[in-house]
């Protein structure tokens, strides 16, 4: 989400200023891409890159393409292959072993549909949706529809009309909250979920949760501070909050709306504090809850609240990887926190066997059966 919002911010400023831009999206990658399906990078007519499609190797070229669709304002699909001479002559030089497929599409202010409107409807309200770009994979030069389709969770559907049959693969992407790329009336779709950005609820604001709130910033991750004590939770200490609270431990978890993507990280210092907010939060259906504090302080904790085992509970918080300062423990609490979130271990990638990403390779493997696509990272 932090993209999605460094994007649209760009984009503002490029029409303050009377420049044209164009979006360039990532749609479709065989083999080992630094960038996955979903991954974004706004281009300005002086040249000017935010967000990012690949480690820097693709920038340069996709930027020179840029330039064109603009002028022609046609969308275009580039498609970038390790094993091309042609892009070794370009000086690409990719490193990845991959074969990546790029929709750029010029943005015309004037269209009130056109794809940065679409990205302003999914953070305009914290909702999910799934976001379609369509593109002609084995014909570059035919007609690109690109972005072209947006549902949020609540039902509203912005975009083309002319494709509002895709509208059922998307209530299968809500529902398993998975991507999806799969052909559609002659063209490819990639079917985008995207959850609103992780929102995260910090307990106490004491000195070292003052780090935290800032690496959850560079994040684009939605931040809360609660505290009962007055003068600690206040913008002057916590400027990259978006609420503070003094409040209660009774009255912490009734002020912060709660969805899936929240998480809480409990760091008062105070035992009876943390406590009287773990009991209201073990009736909730969250995917973590992070307690700064030895397992003695956990294992009493449980035995006040006669409970045998809190699987969504990580205490002490953080992976171990030998945090000292507050900025180290932020560090380990962070990665500890997207790891849950995206269903990994933290191990170290050497020692894993699998593929960093999942595999896209078998895209057209149920196209001739008639059956659906198949699942790529969200």
């Amino acid at each position: 989400m932090k993209e999605i919002t460094s994007i649209i911010h760009a984009y503002n400023q490029a029409q303050q200023q009377g420049q044209q831009t164009a979006l360039a999206t990532v749609v479709h990658v065989q083999g080992s891409s630094y960038r996955q399906p979903g991954a974004r990078m706004l281009i300005t007519q002086d040249g000017q890159l935010t967000g990012a499609i690949s480690g820097g190797c693709l920038e340069g070229d996709a930027l020179r393409k840029a330039l064109l669709v603009m002028a022609r304002q046609q969308p275009m699909l580039v498609t970038y292959d390790t094993t091309d001479e042609d892009d070794a002559k370009l000086g690409v030089g990719l490193g990845c072993e991959g074969i990546i497929h790029i929709m750029i599409e010029p943005i015309d202010a004037q269209q009130p549909h056109n794809p940065i409107e679409l990205l302003k409807a999914i953070t305009a309200q914290r909702q999910k949706a799934v976001l379609t770009v369509l593109f002609a994979l084995n014909d570059r030069k035919a007609i690109q529809p690109g972005t072209c389709l947006l549902q949020m969770e609540n039902g509203t559907v912005l975009g083309n009309t002319r494709y509002h049959g895709l509208l059922p693969d998307i209530k299968t992407v809500f529902e398993e909250q998975l991507s999806v790329i799969k052909p559609y009336a002659g063209y490819t779709a990639f079917l985008q979920y995207i959850p609103p950005a992780v929102s995260l609820v910090i307990i106490g604001a004491g000195n070292d949760a003052i780090p935290l709130t800032q690496m959850a910033q560079i994040m684009g991750w939605q931040i809360t501070v609660a505290d009962g004590r007055r003068g600690y939770a206040t913008r002057e200490r916590f400027p990259a909050a978006h609420q503070l609270f003094f409040t209660k431990p009774e009255q912490v978890v009734e002020q912060v709306v709660i969805d899936d993507q929240t998480v809480f990280v409990l760091m008062t210092h105070n035992y009876n504090y943390d406590l009287k907010v773990l009991k209201q939060l073990i009736a909730r259906k969250l995917r973590y809850i992070g307690m700064l504090g030895p397992r003695k302080k956990l294992l009493r904790m449980m035995e006040e609240l006669q409970v045998n085992e809190l699987p969504n509970l990580y205490s002490p918080v953080g992976l171990n990887i030998g945090a000292e300062s507050a900025e180290e423990i932020a560090l380990a609490i962070m990665a500890e926190i997207k790891a849950v979130i995206s269903a990994r271990n933290g191990q170290f990638l050497r020692n894993s066997t699998d593929t960093i990403h999942p595999r896209q390779n078998q895209l057209y493997e149920h196209h001739h059966s008639g059956s659906g696509g198949f699942h790529a990272p969200r």
